[in-house]
């Protein structure tokens, strides 16, 4: 007779005619996707290098730790994996800067973030949602994703009579969808 059970991540086989002898099987994980490209916190750090660059001429340590609002030494750890992985020229105890490669990646993030802020406020969402929403979601979406949605960026601000259309249509399904509540 053979026992098969399972707990937490591992698999236990108990072979009560072999005088209980017992195995402990290692369950295996389903392998994990990789995310396309770079996580969120390598983008969150390069998006946020490349702002303070841009608008200071430098980035340090303590500012990109300031605006990210997690501690310095998290900071150095991922300059160095990022200086690593060819994004930074890095310096122990001086300073850092883009790289070429580090300022192409920086600059298709800016973008994306760019057109999802263009999407939602022309949905005419206020800017503090804006703002969470983005944050929330720039990590999330693929490419061809990205790519339909800045066409519908351009399309709505080359064509703003079907934005307006959209927009009515909008606030008129919305406040149908108040007044049924009103009645449930």
């Amino acid at each position: 007779m053979r026992i098969k059970f399972w707990r937490r991540s591992k698999s236990v086989a108990i072979d009560s005619n072999s005088g209980y002898n017992v195995r402990v099987q290692t369950k295996r994980k389903a392998p994990r996707t990789p995310a396309p490209g770079h996580s969120e916190s390598t983008e969150d750090h390069l998006e946020r290098i490349a702002e303070l660059v841009e608008h200071k001429g430098y980035a340090r340590v303590t500012d990109v730790a300031d605006e990210l609002g997690v501690t310095p030494s998290t900071v150095s750890n991922m300059v160095r994996r990022l200086a690593a992985r060819g994004f930074l020229n890095y310096e122990k105890y001086r300073g850092f800067s883009l790289t070429p490669e580090g300022r192409a990646v920086a600059s298709r993030i800016k973008a994306r973030h760019e057109t999802l802020t263009a999407l939602f406020g022309l949905m005419g969402l206020e800017p503090e949602t804006i703002k969470q929403e983005v944050e929330d979601i720039e990590h999330h979406l693929r490419p061809q994703t990205l790519e339909v949605v800045a066409k519908l960026v351009s399309y709505w601000n080359s064509h703003p009579d079907q934005l307006q259309a959209f927009l009515r249509y909008s606030r008129r399904k919305q406040a149908n969808d108040r007044r049924e509540d009103d009645v449930l």
